[in-house]
């Protein structure tokens, strides 16, 4: 039942998403003084639809998106008389450019405004990892495939070779090391003695230590024996905020996320293999896209183990991408009308410049070819990341 709410709302929570972004156009092109013909939820045939003012809105069939109709969006458009003054495609360059952006502009302040939320009610995340500072020494034990840990006794291999709480690891077995990722990837591969070089109060000191083998579980439930030596580092937790302080805290955050979006974005193209090989039977890796039903799935299992702050993080990642993705110089998104905007602007400008007059609006009719190929690789890869999604989901508990 939790698994069912979970997807539930995460499915709204993206049919919302959504929406606001269109309200972001809508909202913007009503406050310039544009006509916004209409605004709907979804496409396909009409459920039901309600007029306001000059502007219609309502709610489609299918709640795949939704569109603003604005009048004039570009020269292409039909107009009646009393339109074309107001056409968008005739108004100021600084209007045109804040109406295009106002979706993305809104996705990214649904995203911030979540993060809010997150810091105030869970605590933020720490998105860099843990350095390789050794915070307890243990002995060493078996994992069980649920990711618990069976009984040990005694002393490890760490504290037999003098290890201590508080150094920090900086290289293993010679090879230099930047985290705690880095220390335990490092760490397993060893089979025999090898050796810590270790920060200890501004002493460096090289450490022999001879693992023990252990038995972990990777991330598809498969087990493994790997090299292991009796440490724990210091608890990484979330830090909470107050309201106040939730928005610096938040916006540094942010900054942080976009990076990560930003990098995640330039990836997508090299997901593709990876996507097909999830399809064609092989492992699905956790960091390829997923689709609306992806995510769906991951809302609805994070929701279902009571994780709702992953569950709101994910809602805001996903924002955050949506507000990134639409700022690709391509039409139909977003960052493509942005694009055809400061082309007109620039080639006017160098037009003035000569004694001529302003050229005329972009001529859509050109740029469909360029169009269409963008749809078409846009539409197959978003079915090629749903039957993923289908056949071999990302799942995040085993």
């Amino acid at each position: 039942m939790g698994y069912a709410i979970g997807f539930v709302l995460f499915a709204l929570g993206i049919t919302a998403s959504v929406a606001l972004h269109e309200c972001g156009h809508m909202w913007t092109a009503q406050a310039t003084g544009m006509k916004v013909r209409r605004y709907f939820i979804g496409f396909g045939p009409k459920v039901f639809s309600w007029r306001r003012g000059e502007t219609e809105y309502g709610l489609k069939a299918l709640p795949l998106g939704g569109f603003c109709d604005i009048a004039g969006m570009t020269a292409l458009d039909e107009l009646e008389p009393e339109e074309l003054d107001r056409a968008m495609y005739r108004q100021a360059t600084w209007k045109r450019l804040l109406v295009m952006s106002g979706g993305i502009l809104m996705n990214f302040l649904i995203g911030f405004l979540l993060i809010v939320v997150l810091a105030v009610g869970w605590g933020l995340p720490r998105l860099d990892t843990p350095p390789a500072v050794i915070s307890k020494l243990t002995c060493v034990a078996d994992t069980t495939p649920d990711g618990g840990t069976k009984d040990c006794t005694g002393s490890g291999p760490a504290e037999a070779a003098g290890l201590r709480p508080g150094d920090k690891v900086t290289a293993v077995n010679g090879v230099k090391i930047k985290d705690w990722d880095d220390f335990t990837k490092e760490t397993q591969k060893q089979t025999g003695t090898f050796t810590y070089t270790v920060d200890r109060d501004g002493q460096t000191l090289d450490l022999p230590i001879t693992p023990q083998m252990a038995v972990i579980y990777d991330k598809d439930g498969k087990p493994k024996t790997v090299a292991k030596v009796g440490v724990q580092r210091d608890l990484y937790g979330p830090v909470k905020y107050g309201v106040l302080a939730a928005i610096p805290a938040s916006g540094a955050f942010t900054g942080h996320f976009a990076v990560l979006t930003v990098e995640s974005l330039a990836k997508m193209p090299s997901k593709v293999v990876n996507l097909w090989h999830a399809v064609t039977g092989g492992d699905r890796d956790p960091e390829t896209p997923v689709s609306v039903y992806g995510a769906s799935r991951i809302g609805g299992e994070t929701a279902e183990k009571g994780l709702w702050s992953a569950f709101i993080l994910t809602l805001a990642s996903l924002n955050f991408f949506l507000g990134a993705f639409n700022l690709l110089p391509l039409l139909p998104l977003d960052g493509g009308h942005i694009a055809v905007v400061l082309f007109e602007k620039l080639r006017n400008l160098f037009r003035n410049r000569k004694g001529l007059p302003d050229g005329a609006p972009v001529d859509y009719m050109k740029l469909l070819p360029a169009t269409y190929v963008v749809v078409v690789i846009g539409g197959a890869y978003m079915v090629l990341t749903l039957v993923a999604d289908i056949v071999n989901p990302i799942k995040l508990f085993h």
